[in-house]
């Protein structure tokens, strides 16, 4: 079996996201061309595949940048630790020496819990240098009192958080209050302090992709270290179309300011198939280095079982049953 080589890890050189002052002028030079959008968006798996070899590297690499996720009611601590013990040993041992990847401490780029998860998850990761991100200010819904999404957020930090994923209120969006979206992403980050915030626009609440994009520009604006498009818990998620509205303000963004923001889709992406085209949109848009842990995670929780039933395919030429791939 030839040596799997996934693209070389980042140099983590980029500097976090200070934010700017608010420019309205910015947000009313916003376009989005929809028909253009959804043009782009749906021919990409037409032009772009990766076969064999290449895919299984892609897939590698798409593990390293999952946040493995539980985000139910249902939640116990031995879930959690169960779902750490995957994240640090993402990849069966025997497929990864087939792979040449045998020794390269592949783990998830982080573990996304409640709070009431967090120490759970600290104990169960210690050593293991695995970020742990916290849903915050009263996820999924964002309504809560702001004061109590404000101490959510210094709790979740204190107890071990070191990336938080805030949502904003869908409502300063659709009323077009970019003032009131501005003050609560930058009142959200600093009280993130060095935890990295990532800001869950909702996008499928925010009817339209004009407002995804103004939404996305002031959170950068606001500070925000990611975007991201869900929760999970909307009825529509992570799409291509928003993903490329998305990627296009981060572009903007970093002509703007010079600052690298990262990207997080979320929310019905379980297939290996499908992630092969975020990854390949992010490459083609951003470029490489939206292809690392750093700029680019991937909200999931049953997408991993799919990709190890991918790899052990391209291993063994046969695929196993779905429940030999348990998260939980």
């Amino acid at each position: 079996m030839a040596t799997i080589s996934p693209f070389k890890p980042s140099a983590h050189s980029h500097a976090r996201n200070p934010g700017m002052a608010l420019s309205l002028d910015a947000l009313e030079d916003v376009r989005v061309n929809l028909s253009a959008v959804e043009r782009r968006a749906s021919t990409l798996g037409g032009r772009r595949t990766v076969k064999k070899a290449h895919q299984a590297a892609w897939l590698l690499k798409a593990v390293s940048c999952m946040d493995l996720t539980t985000l139910s009611g249902d939640d116990t601590p031995g879930r959690v630790r169960r779902l750490c013990a995957k994240a640090r040993q993402p990849v069966r041992p025997d497929l990864l020496k087939s792979l040449g990847m045998e020794g390269r401490n592949l783990t998830t780029g982080a573990v996304c819990v409640y709070h009431s998860m967090i120490e759970t998850a600290v104990t169960a990761l210690e050593g293991s240098g695995i970020p742990i991100a916290a849903v915050s200010t009263g996820f999924p819904a964002g309504l809560s009192p702001f004061d109590l999404r404000v101490k959510e957020i210094e709790a979740s930090v204190a107890a071990g958080a070191s990336e938080i994923d805030i949502v904003i209120t869908r409502g300063h969006v659709l009323t077009g209050n970019w003032q009131a979206l501005y003050d609560e992403v930058k009142a959200f980050r600093e009280a993130c302090r060095d935890a990295h915030l990532k800001a869950i626009l909702g996008t499928g609440e925010l009817g339209t992709l004009r407002n995804v994009a103004k939404a996305s520009l002031v959170a950068m604006m606001a500070g925000a270290d990611f975007i991201k498009t869900s929760t999970g818990k909307e009825s529509v998620n992570a799409t291509l179309p928003v993903t490329l509205v998305m990627i296009r303000m981060i572009r903007s963004y970093q002509e703007m300011t010079g600052y690298k923001i990262g990207y997080k889709p979320a929310g019905g992406i379980s297939l290996a198939k499908d992630i092969l085209g975020y990854q390949i949109m992010m490459k083609e848009e951003l470029g490489d280095d939206w292809l690392q842990p750093d700029l680019f995670r991937i909200g999931a929780s049953s997408l991993l079982g799919d990709i190890e039933r991918q790899l052990e395919h391209f291993v063994t030429g046969r695929y196993s049953a779905d429940f030999r791939h348990p998260l939980a």
